[in-house]
């Protein structure tokens, strides 16, 4: 077993890499230590800034040789905080910064270290984008693994609907591509198998014609008319087309009175999309009202704000069947009594392509209903269990309402194995079969880990 005092050992991984090993002597440490969610504070052995490819093989060998835990991190996002690990190493591909668009093919290669909004502003020169998240900081490695929606999801499906290839390194060290055409069952596995199967170190997408401009935006409403809007809301995405996506929420505005909020994104031509989303901007007197044209990257930016690093974050997540009347009613009165004017309550309808695909035709599976959450978000480590209180409340009123399931991206701190299961549904037994194969010692289990069948 490697320890801090093993100089031999650690000097040996230096030699063999292109990138740093960052240790607790050093200065860099606890910067390098540090993830998104400020609830956790982990302190590994080493944290391993891979430059490349090379980088990574060598980490995960050592990793397994020595039979420490590996946290692997791409943007550092995750809210449970499996990026980082005590007393293991953090495999950390932040730097691994590469992107290559291809605007004839409509493709785009990116290393696991890059950003949503950097694969944003890459494609966007293009005119071109892939399905992202909502939130730019976010890495495209965790959210893709996990499934990946986001504003474009209507037209364009998930985020692992748009995969056509991946770079894996496996828990043996080796490296493989795998698409539908190679290591087609791996492919399959890490189009929502979360991190469980190796590090995935490139991926491919298929690029669409989106932007520079779209409409899109959001309008908010006060929270005393919260209500009404999220019964129309209920009806209004019940008939959208697949080029439109929508979100409503409730939330605190900056100047800090609580809103309801609805979003929207036409993908497609302007005047189509002003059409599309007239009865949002038309119900009620808006607080305000910010739908129009506006800049692709701008779209993708609309929540940059309320989800900022540093904070102390406590999520919980279901898909829930529908929003009923007495739902509505208890999810406003609860957010009436957030403890935190930057705790979020969000409702995201599947709907348009998302919802054509199977179930077992990727592992994500998840592929009806609503995904709704509760994110409970503040800065006063003294008020942690308030705030926790709360989101573990607002989770509770959903359970009339919910389908069983969770998005694997947003599984919290303290989540039993039952709720783990369920964010892989039906295809958790083929998924347990595959981790056997590819990784029997189980050395990928920080994540939402399958155990090897």
């Amino acid at each position: 077993m490697v320890t801090v005092d093993s100089t031999t050992s650690v000097e040996s991984l230096r030699s063999r890499l292109r990138g740093e090993v960052i240790t607790p002597a050093d200065a860099a440490y606890d910067r390098a230590r540090g993830v998104w969610n400020a609830m956790i504070d982990k302190r590994p052995l080493l944290v391993v800034a891979c430059a490349g490819v090379a980088d990574v093989v060598t980490t995960v060998n050592f990793a397994r040789e020595n039979h420490l835990t590996l946290a692997v991190r791409g943007g550092g996002h995750n809210i449970a905080g499996y990026s980082t690990c005590d007393g293991g190493v953090v495999l950390d591909l932040s730097r691994m910064k590469g992107v290559r668009v291809d605007a004839t093919n409509r493709t785009a290669r990116a290393e696991a270290g890059v950003l949503w909004q950097e694969l944003d502003h890459e494609t966007q020169a293009f005119g071109l984008a892939t399905v992202g998240g909502t939130v730019g900081d976010t890495g495209i490695a965790g959210l893709t693994l996990g499934g990946g929606f986001g504003w474009l999801s209507g037209k364009l499906g998930f985020t692992v609907d748009n995969l056509l290839s991946a770079d894996l390194v496996l828990a043996s060290g080796e490296l493989v591509k795998v698409s539908a055409e190679h290591h087609s069952d791996l492919f399959w596995a890490i189009r929502g198998g979360s991190g469980n199967f190796g590090v995935v170190t490139s991926f491919e997408y298929s690029l669409h014609p989106v932007g520079p401009i779209i409409t899109g935006g959001l309008v908010l409403h006060p929270l005393d008319r919260s209500v009404d809007m999220l019964k129309f809301y209920r009806e209004f995405a019940k008939s959208v087309p697949d080029e439109l996506t929508t979100v409503a929420a409730l939330l605190t505005s900056p100047d800090g009175h609580k809103m309801a909020a609805m979003g929207v994104a036409y993908c497609g031509p302007i005047e189509d999309g002003a059409r599309a989303v007239r009865a949002v901007k038309e119900f009620g007197t808006p607080a305000m009202d910010v739908i129009g044209p506006l800049p692709y990257v701008a779209q993708q930016s609309l929540f940059k704000d309320g989800f900022p690093p540093g904070l102390l974050n406590y999520w919980k997540a279901d898909f829930i069947r529908e929003l009923t009347d007495s739902y509505i009613d208890a999810a406003v009165n609860h957010y009436n009594v957030a403890p935190s004017p930057r705790s979020v309550m969000l409702w995201f309808p599947l709907s348009g392509a998302v919802t054509r695909v199977a179930p077992d035709a990727t592992a994500y599976p998840h592929r009806s209903g609503i995904h709704a959450g509760v994110y409970s978000l503040w800065t006063d480590p003294t008020e942690d269990r308030q705030h926790i209180a709360w989101a573990r409340e607002g989770f509770e009123i959903m359970r009339p309402v919910s389908l069983g399931g969770v998005y694997v991206n947003e599984l919290g701190l303290d989540e039993s194995d039952d709720r783990i299961r369920s964010a892989y549904g039906i295809n958790y037994p083929r998924l347990a079969r595959l981790k056997a194969k590819y990784d029997p010692d189980n050395l990928f289990r920080l994540n939402a880990n399958i155990l090897p069948a």
